[in-house]
């Protein structure tokens, strides 16, 4: 019996309340070091989706629609075949970020009004009253891509891990802070984005993609880009 006591394992630590506490405190310092870990982890590029460029073929094929009661479907590249274009592939209208964009885009349209280019936005639904709430933002005319093909080629997405991008904070801040709001009517998590591109067969001539929520691109790179739109004369339209 006193060999079997002596070869037992002393289990007294058990009853030792530092023992749970430290145990506790271990699992506690862990859990805070693995979140560290993901924030920073979600806070680099690293795990988003990269955008692959859009041809100018590619955009001069897709099928837009008008919002009037009798829609009209046409070919994208009505929109920029004659004077160039700035085109804005909206997120979701009723977001209050695509709203702070649209605003910066919309403080262009003297400028592009002066130079002869056109602002137009796509949508890729049409949610209640969100694209009616949206013109107070974006005066400019607005059409339908019901296949999202301007948020592609490849269409990326941004989940859950936008909450804790703290890019996404800021430009959050940015936009309450100028004092715009919005709702969550619609679907917002494929990114959007701004193309300037020429007349003909001039091109693209900037691409911006959303890489997160609330990116929004630079007016003044948009409006460079813009001052690289050759105007179209009739002897290079028929080229």
């Amino acid at each position: 019996m006193e060999d079997a006591a002596r070869s037992s394992p002393d289990m007294s630590f058990l009853q030792d309340p530092g023992f749970f506490t430290m145990g506790t405190w271990s699992i506690g310092v862990g859990a805070v070091g693995a979140a560290a870990v993901a924030l920073l982890l979600a806070n680099t590029d690293m795990f988003l989706s990269k955008p692959r460029k859009a041809a100018l073929e590619y955009l001069e094929d897709i099928d837009l629609k008008t919002l009037e009661k009798e829609p009209r479907t046409f070919k994208a590249k009505e929109l920029w075949e004659k004077n160039g274009a700035v085109i804005m592939a909206v997120r979701r209208p009723g977001c209050f970020l695509c709203r702070a964009e649209a605003a910066d885009l919309m403080s262009l349209k003297p400028r592009l009004d002066e130079l002869g280019v056109p602002l137009y936005a796509v949508v890729k639904e049409q949610v209640k009253r969100e694209v009616e709430d949206f013109r107070p933002y974006f005066k400019g005319e607005i059409f339908l891509d019901e296949k999202k093909k301007f948020y592609g080629p490849e269409r990326r997405k941004m989940m859950l891990m936008g909450l804790i991008r703290l890019g996404v904070w800021y430009n959050s801040f940015r936009a309450w802070n100028g004092g715009f709001s919005g709702n969550l009517e619609g679907e917002g998590f494929i990114l959007g984005g701004v193309f300037v591109i020429g007349p003909g067969k001039q091109g693209i001539l900037l691409e911006h993609r959303e890489k997160e929520f609330g990116d929004r691109v630079n007016p003044l790179s948009v409006l460079e880009a813009v001052k690289k739109i050759k105007p179209q004369t009739p002897a290079s339209g028929k080229s």
